[in-house]
This record gives C-alpha cells, structure tokens and sequence, in this order.
C-alpha cells in the first residue's frame, strides 16, 4: 500500500466555495458496500436509510476563532498566529507566520478594543517545531477570542458571510479549528424528522487540529504520524451505543472524526466512556468494531481521510465513486456535497 493509491485529480472549480443553502439540500451520494451500486439523491432523503432504534452519532465540537493577528513586541512586524491545539493552561501549539523570525522567546503582543479600553495579551514563544509550528504561553488564553477570526481551510477564497455556517446547528463544546464538515448538512427539520422517526442521537466531542486535513507526504503511509486530537465520549453515549449494537441495529458516525473516536473508545466489543487523546490512524485492513455506517463529505487526495473512508467502503469503490462524483459536478471538500456508505 502507497500514498499515491490514495491520489486523484480535482479540477478546481469543483471544490465549493459557498455552503448550499438550505444546508439539507446538498447532494448526497449513496454507496451500498453490499452489491457496489450507487444512488443520488438530496441530502434531507438521508432518512429514508435509517430505522427506527438506530443511532446516528455526531461530534458536537465548535469552531473556535483561531486565527490570531498580533506582531513582535518592541518592532512593527506583524505575526499570525493559529492555534492549533490546547497543551495546557494558556500553553497552546500553534501554527506562526512568518515562522522564520519567531524563535524560542521571543514576545508577541496581541492587542484589541474594548468596552473597557484596550485588552492586551502578551504571548511568549517556548519551543520551536517544523514548518512554523511554535508552543506558545499566552498571558490569558480566555481572552483569545475576543481577537479570533474563524479559520477557514486555504482552498475556500471566498468570503465567507456568515461565520456560524462553518458551525454545525448542534456545536456546543469550544475546541476545534476546523469544522467536522459532514455534520453542516444537517437542519433543524431533518433533526427533528429523525427524532419522529424513532432515531436516537448521540453525541460527543472530539476537538479537530489542521493536521488531520493535510496531505501525507511520505510513500509509506505507515510511516506517517497522524496528529492526537482530543476525544470525549460519555457514559450516556456508550450506553445508548452499546444498546444499539446488541440490538443489531445500525450504529451510524456523522464524520471521519467521530469515526476515529467510537473505534479508539471500543474495547472488547463495547464502547467504554472516553477522555483523553486519540491518534488512532486508520487504514485499509482495519477491522471497524462500531461502525456501521459513516456520513462523510469528499476527502482531500491523499489524505488520511481517504484513506480511513478506503478502509472503510473498499478503495476501489470509493476511488470509482470520487470519479463518477466528479464527472457528475458534485462539490469537495469543507462546503462540498456528502457521501453515505451503507
């Protein structure tokens, strides 16, 4: 197995620029994994593959504004700082531009306005890492967000209006930097209509770095070291899974990332309660314990993401479907169209 069997070309005008509106009117691809077909149908008829007593899972992770504009104290050059994940108290790993000139510490100062005059945060640079990541100590984390803006992935370029469309309806915990994009075709409509239906929900939290979107550059996609990301299942999530799959009915993961999560929390066929981090990287020859059927939007070429829906719908399959989305004008990526696998 190589990186490059997990490659494909896009042309650019297909990765989508603006989320559909209303959310629930993306397209949807369905693959069935039992006899290789494929169907195409509107994201709000994704009910029509659900019954009642099964769970569909979400990550209610939100979005925080991660992107930060601060410049070098005592010289007039300005740095961009995005945080990328939470270390400790006011200790965050993050990704700095430019990179060069931000060494082990120096001081950053992060200022804005206030109802009560200007708020200033000092931010000092402890550790270095490869390509801009820096570990930095900020004088009061809790602050940041009065100077954030959203980060939006680099191929969206444009605008974006309004900045809780790159948020799920059911966000609720603080933590990520990138959306869990499969979840933002879901309306409040289609929540409710799973609900009648007798569609038990799920939910939990697992908070989402840069890292997972980013290419594989090694061959040997073994030898890649995928990033920890921070997880949450609760005691109630379990248990309302674990009844689900002695049931025999369909346990269903809204995302790559939720995915990752139920598998990293699954011990002897049971799903445990969970907190703490999960780098579990999976490739095809993994052998799924809860997962039965995965919501997931169109991947980036090469990515870890690709490979872990390969692992789970068959590489072939899912490479054959990519084409015959592309051929078809469906959108990628973020803001893209979605795909279910059965």
């Amino acid at each position: 197995m190589k990186t490059s069997d997990f490659d494909y070309h896009l042309p650019a005008e297909l990765i989508a620029q603006i989320p559909t509106e209303p959310r629930d009117q993306s397209r949807l691809m369905v693959l069935r994994r039992g006899d290789g077909s494929i169907e195409h149908r509107r994201f709000q008829e994704i009910i029509d593959y659900f019954e009642s007593g099964d769970t569909i899972v979400f990550n209610n992770s939100r979005v925080i504004p991660a992107r930060i504009m601060g410049q070098k104290r005592d010289s007039q050059i300005k740095v961009e700082v995005l945080l990328l994940r939470r270390l400790d108290n006011n200790v965050w790993e993050t990704l700095v531009r430019p990179g060069k000139r931000v060494k082990p510490g120096t001081e950053i100062k992060i200022a804005g306005a206030a109802q009560d005059g200007v708020v200033e945060i000092n931010a000092e640079v402890l550790e270095q890492g490869e390509g801009g990541i820096r570990t930095i100590r900020f004088s009061d984390d809790s602050l940041l967000e009065r100077f954030g803006q959203i980060p939006l992935p680099p191929y969206i370029t444009a605008p974006l209006a309004d900045a809780e469309r790159y948020q799920t309806i059911y966000a609720r915990i603080n933590g990520s930097v990138a959306a869990p994009t499969a979840g933002l075709h879901f309306t409040s409509r289609l929540i409710n209509a799973l609900r009648e239906k007798g569609i038990q929900l799920a939910f939990v939290t697992m908070h989402i770095g840069l890292d997972t979107f980013r290419p594989v550059r090694v061959e040997d996609p073994s030898r890649h070291r995928i990033h920890k990301e921070y997880g949450k299942l609760t005691l109630e999530a379990a248990a309302t899974i674990n009844e689900t799959m002695e049931r025999g009915k369909k346990v269903v993961a809204v995302g790559t990332i939720t995915v990752r999560l139920l598998e990293a929390a699954a011990k002897s066929g049971i799903v445990e309660p969970f907190a703490g981090w999960v780098d579990l990287f999976i490739l095809p020859g993994y052998e799924f314990r809860v997962t039965d059927v995965m919501v997931t939007n169109f991947h980036l070429p090469r990515s870890t993401l690709l490979m872990l829906v390969s692992a789970f719908g068959g590489r072939d399959f899912i490479l054959r479907a990519y084409e015959q989305a592309r051929d078809l004008n469906y959108g990628f990526y973020s803001f893209g169209d979605a795909m279910l696998i059965l």
